[in-house]
């Protein structure tokens, strides 16, 4: 019989296997819903803003009521909210075809609540587990949603490719697996006491004035950014700025960066170590990848800095996890919903400031003539400047991690 340590690790996986479906399957859902029920494409990315604001609003409730939540009983409900709201996306068009866009917004709301209540208490399981190395067990949990995305990327592809985009119901239903599964192994598991306050004998007012919290809070917010930015824009900026066709760009752009991304979290939970550093470094290659792609004029080499950035970029998120457990080992879920609230902020400002930047830039008449003396459109001058912003977050990462690396090397 399968024990409840195990039990509780599958429940994890799988639960983070879910993350990826909600976060990323109305990206790839977009263009079937314009044409089959013409969706603005303004509504439709509220959708995604949506989510993550949802998730956002999770992470800074659990922050300051943590201590007012059954923590046992949220986790056991957390994967019936993603059956549920899956449920609601893809059968609402059937039973009032006449609202279908409502029925996608309230999904996306109660699958993004679990999203958030994931991003919270998966963390904090995982890391109270008995473990030989549970910074590994961090990224082995992280890389789970990396390849997620790559599969989730993967049979959507295929299914609508096979079915159809106008047979997307069928998929979002089939979807609805996973988290049912995360959902039976959780009910039947012990879930271990997780603090759900903030750390003994400390206030949450203490540890709001502790600049190690805040430390660690700027680090995962420069590393959601970093991830996320390239993550979102990654297809888009492969399609318009090196002229890649969009099925070229969603592989490269979104299936390759996530296999990249998993492929980083893997090694390190199987060999990683001294995570001060692997962030430091981290933070380097990410910077030296987002001005190359910046830059470059060779397709090739622009689309694998576009690729590679998520190898970069793939601890960044779970390493500061790592990091802020360490320093509040008591803190409970109030240190991971403080991270996860930092990590969501940096993932939802940040590719918002890319794409204000790119069409701000495509406007105005100097910037279009200085376009036009490099070869290029409004939209690819915009679109290569919103990229050099985005280098700017891992660029300022790598002054944030040295100082983490350092404050590790000393203790």
């Amino acid at each position: 019989m399968i024990s409840n340590h195990k039990r509780l690790r599958y429940a994890c996986y799988t639960s983070s296997a879910s993350m990826s479906i909600v976060g990323n399957l109305s990206p790839l859902l977009f263009l079937s819903f314009h044409s089959l029920y013409d969706i603005s494409y303004s509504l439709l990315g509220l959708l995604v803003l949506i989510n993550f604001c949802t998730q956002l609003g999770i992470d800074l409730i659990f922050s300051f009521f943590s201590h007012k939540f059954n923590i046992s009983k949220t986790v056991k409900v957390m994967p019936l909210l993603t059956v549920l709201g899956l449920g609601i996306y893809a059968l609402w068009p059937y039973l009032f075809p006449d609202s279908v866009y409502i029925g996608l917004l309230l999904g996306t709301i109660v699958f993004s609540a679990s999203a958030g209540l994931s991003e919270v208490l998966l963390s904090p399981i995982i890391a109270a587990l008995p473990a030989k190395d549970p910074d590994r067990e961090m990224s082995k949990l992280h890389s789970v949603y990396a390849w997620g995305v790559v599969f989730v990327i993967i049979v959507a592809t295929v299914f609508l490719f096979s079915f159809g985009n106008e047979n997307w119901q069928p998929l979002a239903l089939l979807f609805m697996i996973i988290p049912t599964i995360s959902a039976i192994l959780f009910f039947g598991a012990e879930i271990p006491n997780i603090s759900s306050s903030g750390e003994k004998g400390a206030s949450v007012r203490e540890l709001f004035s502790s600049s190690s919290l805040w430390l660690c809070f700027f680090a995962i917010f420069l590393g959601g950014a970093a991830e996320c930015t390239m993550a979102q824009w990654g297809s888009g900026y492969i399609e318009l700025a090196f002229g890649i066709p969009k099925i070229w760009g969603d592989i490269f752009g979104m299936a390759l960066f996530a296999a990249m991304l998993g492929l980083g979290r893997s090694l390190y939970a199987k060999i990683g170590k001294n995570i001060g550093r692997v962030l430091f470094l981290g933070a380097i290659g990410a910077t030296v990848c987002y001005l190359t792609a910046a830059v470059s004029s060779i397709p090739i080499v622009g689309l694998f800095a576009c690729a590679f950035t998520g190898f970069c970029v793939s601890v960044m998120w779970p390493g500061c996890l790592v990091v802020a457990s360490d320093r509040f080992p008591k803190g409970g879920v109030f240190i991971y919903a403080m991270m996860a609230a930092g990590g969501d902020l940096g993932a939802s400002i940040v590719p918002q400031l890319i794409g204000i930047t790119t069409d701000t830039v495509s406007t105005i008449p100097f910037t279009s003539n200085l376009a036009k003396s490099f070869g290029m459109f409004p939209e690819q001058f915009g679109m290569r400047l919103g990229m050099l912003m985005g280098m700017l977050f891992p660029l300022v990462g790598i002054f944030l991690y040295f100082r983490i690396m350092r404050s590790r090397n000393k203790k």
